[in-house]
C-alpha cells in the first residue's frame, strides 16, 4: 500500500516525534504516531486545511512524500470523534498492527492512515521518497482559464 505525506523537509522522518509531543487529531500526546494519507490529494488537502490557512505563507521546503508498506490497515470504527479517539488510543497501546485507517473528514472517499512507529514492523518501512512541492505551482491561475471564460 502506498502512503502519502505532505510535510516540511526537516520533518520527513517516520518517527512520530511531533505527535508524541503534541498529540494528533485522534491520538493523545505521549504516543508517537505518523499521520499519512491513502491518496496524494488527501495529503495536500489536509495540509491546506490544518496547517496552511494562508497559502502565500507556505514554507519553501515542502515535500510530497510516499512510502510503501506491505500490509493492509486495520479499520478504525468512526461513528463519532470519541469512538475514534478511544480506538486509536487502544490501537497505539496494543501495537497490534503497523497501520490503521480512519475515514477522512476532509475527503470521506479516502483515509487518514496512522503508522505506529513502536510496532515491530515499523523498522522495515523505508524512508519517504519525496519530491519538492509548491502550492504556488499547483494552484496558480491557468493561463487558458481567461480564454475559456471569455468565449
Amino acid at each position: 500500500m502506498k502512503l502519502w505525506r505532505l510535510t516540511r523537509a526537516p520533518f520527513m522522518a517516520l518517527d512520530g516525534k511531533g505527535a508524541e509531543l503534541h498529540g494528533a487529531r485522534y491520538a493523545p500526546p505521549g504516543h508517537p504516531v505518523v499521520s499519512l494519507a491513502s491518496e496524494a490529494g488527501l495529503a495536500v488537502l489536509v495540509a491546506m486545511r490544518y496547517h496552511l490557512p494562508d497559502l502565500s505563507a507556505a514554507p519553501g521546503d515542502l515535500v510530497l512524500g510516499w512510502a510503501e508498506v506491505d500490509c493492509l490497515p486495520e479499520r478504525v470504527p468512526d461513528p463519532d470523534e470519541l469512538t475514534i479517539r478511544a480506538a486509536v488510543g487502544e490501537w497505539l497501546e496494543t501495537r497490534r498492527s503497523l497501520i490503521c485507517a480512519i475515514r477522512s473528514r476532509v475527503l470521506p472517499e479516502a483515509d487518514v492512515i496512522y503508522l505506529n512507529p513502536r510496532h515491530p514492523d515499523a523498522a522495515r518501512v523505508a524512508p519517504l521518497t519525496t519530491r519538492a512541492f509548491s502550492f504556488a505551482e499547483c494552484l496558480h491561475r491557468p493561463p487558458m482559464l481567461d480564454r475559456f471564460r471569455s468565449g
